[in-house]
């Protein structure tokens, strides 16, 4: 699988709906096992992959919107267990995890995917052009 946008965040982004906002909304990505989640165009909420989650998932700070590519901070993850992980997938946390949008399947292009975690931390690095562009 490459990176992807989710086509129903997309939707949304057209159509102007509620919870869609990356500026105001809490930004979150999580560490994904594949072996219990495979992205699905057809998925449009968190509930959908929040089974595959390892470890916490982390809010994206200091976000920026330049050119139409959206950056953020760097995470980090501390103390992670758990499975294997191949992927990320950014998410707007919305406190429910059936209406908090999918935005960004990420698995290739990450320096340190895949990765086992051995109970100590994992930081994830953004690309130096941004995380996603439209």
């Amino acid at each position: 699988m490459a990176n992807a946008l989710y086509p129903k965040w997309k939707e949304q982004l057209l159509q102007f709906t509620a919870n869609n906002n990356l500026s105001s909304g809490t930004v979150k990505v999580a560490l994904i096992d594949t072996a219990t989640y495979t992205y699905s165009a057809s998925d449009q909420f968190w509930s959908a992959a929040s089974a595959a989650s390892v470890g916490t998932p982390q809010t994206i700070g200091s976000k920026t919107f330049t050119n139409g590519v959206f950056d953020g901070a760097d995470v980090t993850y501390t103390a992670v267990t758990g499975s294997s992980v191949e992927a990320l997938v950014i998410y707007i946390d919305t406190g429910t995890e059936s209406t908090s949008p999918l935005v960004a399947y990420i698995d290739t292009s990450v320096t340190g995917l895949p990765v086992t975690p051995n109970g100590g931390n994992i930081s994830i690095t953004w690309n130096a052009s941004g995380i996603f562009a439209l």
